[in-house]
């Protein structure tokens, strides 16, 4: 069944600074800027001003939507707060390295842009991981065997994260028994901890 109009709208704040052009979203902050391309859904963005409040808001349309349309609404809005949070906040996932006996050896390359895992459950091979552009990968000071991710935009991260995680699957063996890996160990933002 259709939906005639289905529409739903959020806030943007002040300090962020947001562009509409042909379903492609810029927002600026204060970390930099951030675009994200929405021309595979079929829904209508429109930038305004609340009449209540005063404040910039977004709206977005769907126009005789069926319900999978009609739930897109809900995730482009999705996606716009992530993009709004990475310019004020940033988005920073942590990871630790998890061994029972070979003590895995990671060092930081390539100015905090790529990581070598080495002595991975005693291998010889060296695993070379390069971060996603944004993406710096840290050290933790106060934490053994932490590493750090920081970045603006969510996917990013989170898919360097990913990247990582995938680099060190334990092959040939019970994985109920082999535990080792890097892992992430918990999601935040870069702000509300500095």
């Amino acid at each position: 069944m259709k939906i005639i109009l289905e529409s739903d709208s959020m806030e943007i704040p002040d300090e962020v600074s947001i562009k509409v052009h042909a379903k492609i979203i810029e927002v600026e902050g204060a970390r930099g800027r951030l675009v994200r391309d929405f021309k595979h859904l079929n829904l209508d963005f429109q930038l305004g001003v609340d009449e209540e409040t005063g404040k910039k808001k977004l709206k977005v349309e769907s126009w005789f939507g069926s319900r999978k349309t009609t739930a897109s609404i809900r995730t482009a809005m999705s996606h716009v707060n992530n993009l709004i949070v990475g310019v004020t906040k940033g988005y920073r996932y942590k990871m630790r390295m998890v061994y029972a006996h070979f003590p895995i050896n990671a060092s930081i390359t390539n100015g905090n842009q790529g990581i070598e895992i080495r002595n991975f459950l005693g291998e010889k091979r060296v695993r070379k991981v390069d971060m996603l552009d944004g993406v710096t990968i840290t050290r933790s000071e106060k934490v053994k065997d932490e590493l750090i991710l920081d970045g603006n935009d969510i996917e990013l991260v989170s898919r360097s994260a990913a990247l990582i995680n995938q680099k060190c699957h334990v092959k040939n063996k019970d994985i109920r028994k082999f535990l080792d890996g890097i892992y992430v160990s918990e999601k935040g933002r870069i702000v509300e901890e500095e």
